[in-house]
């Protein structure tokens, strides 16, 4: 009785396997710039600001320096995440890590950076900025894989078939009038 039910199972979990569509690790878009929102509490502005790959920028007291930024193709369910690295300088000039990690845009409370006068959380990874790349940066390791996943073949669209064509001196039914009612 218990070989026929690990049978069963066994079966069972073949059958799903084979059936469930495979989730593939590189289904990831990988983004040359990290978009990140900061907060001020001094002052309550809040700011937008692009970040290269690399790239440090400082926001008030803070160095921010994301690593990676990922997106999923359009087809898949939304989910941005970057691996940041986040330092603060001290008042005597002195630098201290004070976030290593990921930071998830869709839960910006989860792995956000929480500082007693600013606050840094991920909104979203994109290809293009208005923001000039720094200097020596190198954009070829991005962007190919994003251009398959936008990009359609030109005849993705179909054009309609024509319609044929009604000889001369031939009435046309017009289908949006009506008949006159019979007397």
């Amino acid at each position: 009785m218990r070989s026929s039910i690990i049978g069963l199972v066994a079966l069972a979990g073949a059958t799903l396997g084979a059936t469930a569509p495979a989730v593939q690790a590189d289904d990831k878009i990988s983004n040359p710039i990290a978009v990140f929102s900061g907060l001020d509490k001094i002052t309550g502005r809040i700011i937008s600001f692009d970040v290269y790959m690399d790239e440090t920028v400082q926001f008030g007291a803070l160095r921010i320096t994301p690593k990676a930024c990922y997106t999923r193709p359009s087809t898949e369910a939304p989910q941005t995440d970057s691996f940041v690295e986040v330092d603060e300088i001290t008042l005597d000039n002195k630098i201290q890590r004070i976030f290593t990690g990921w930071m998830f845009a869709a839960s910006p409370g989860l792995n956000a950076v929480d500082h007693p006068i600013y606050d840094v959380w991920l909104t979203d990874c994109k290809v293009a900025s208005d923001v000039p790349p720094p200097q020596g940066f190198d954009s070829s390791r991005f962007a190919s894989e994003i251009i398959d996943v936008i990009k359609r073949p030109p005849d993705w669209y179909p054009m309609p078939e024509p319609r044929p064509e009604v000889p001369s001196g031939t009435a046309t039914p017009d289908q949006n009038a009506t008949e006159p009612p019979e007397d």
